[in-house]
């Protein structure tokens, strides 16, 4: 049987990250002057660059002293789709999971059209004393102004872009074609790529499971609820 996990925010819970719509997550937060929903597009990227860099800053130092938990290692030797942007599957050892909203520890170069190459992210070199002028610096944004095919951009899927080859979109697609079971771990199902493959699931009458202490009720058939923690159900699975 071919399985698909398919994860969200909850797998990385025990590696001490905040999900995105718990009490302390950033979808949450947001930042001093914009809601998370407002932060996380190319507008705010093209018209005010230095809160743009320096939300995700702030994110990906919550990120960057975290390891993988034992949920990320049972899953390193399986297929996945993750919405997650940690990194965390690929430091536990996942050689082709697909990050289907990015990694916030890569970078592209500022593009209408086309693929462009994937790039470490320079945040480890960013100068919190003078943190927005470094940051624009950084991903090379003169005049708080983004230049297409000069600047760069946070390789992160945001709120008013759509899934693109970029993301590897028609590979994450093919894969829950191809799965006889969905694994759905830790997802709140309030994106786009999990309502796609739920409908999959429910055209070709894939069998479903949902592992979440507090389970989303669907109307699918052929559905299992594993009402526990991530960390508890690769333990029960062994």
């Amino acid at each position: 049987m071919t399985i698909l996990y398919i994860t969200g925010a909850g797998v990385s819970a025990a590696s001490d990250i905040p999900t995105f719509r718990g009490q302390d997550g950033y979808w949450t937060i947001g930042s001093k002057n914009y809601t998370p929903m407002k932060m996380a597009t190319r507008a705010m990227y093209k018209f005010n660059p230095h809160e743009f860099l320096a939300w995700y800053y702030h994110r990906f130092t919550t990120y960057r002293d975290y390891g993988p938990n034992e949920v990320h290692k049972w899953l390193s030797d399986k297929n996945v789709n993750t919405q997650n942007i940690d990194g965390l599957d690929g430091k536990a050892g996942n050689k082709n999971y697909i990050a289907i909203h990015g990694r916030l520890d890569q970078m592209t170069l500022y593009q209408k059209n086309g693929l462009p190459e994937l790039i470490a992210a320079p945040w480890y070199k960013v100068d919190e004393s003078r943190l927005n002028d470094s940051l624009l610096e950084l991903f090379n944004i003169e005049n708080k102004n983004p230049k297409v095919n000069r600047s760069f951009k946070p390789y992160v899927l945001l709120f008013d872009e759509y899934y693109t080859e970029l993301y590897r979109f028609r590979e994450a697609k093919q894969r829950m074609l191809n799965a006889d079971k969905m694994v759905f771990i830790g997802t709140s199902f309030n994106v786009g790529i999990t309502n796609m493959a739920l409908q999959i699931a429910a055209e070709y009458n894939k069998l479903v499971e949902i592992v979440d202490p507090d389970p989303v009720a669907l109307s699918i058939g052929n559905i299992t609820y594993k009402k526990m923690a991530a960390i508890d159900y690769i333990q029960k699975m062994g």
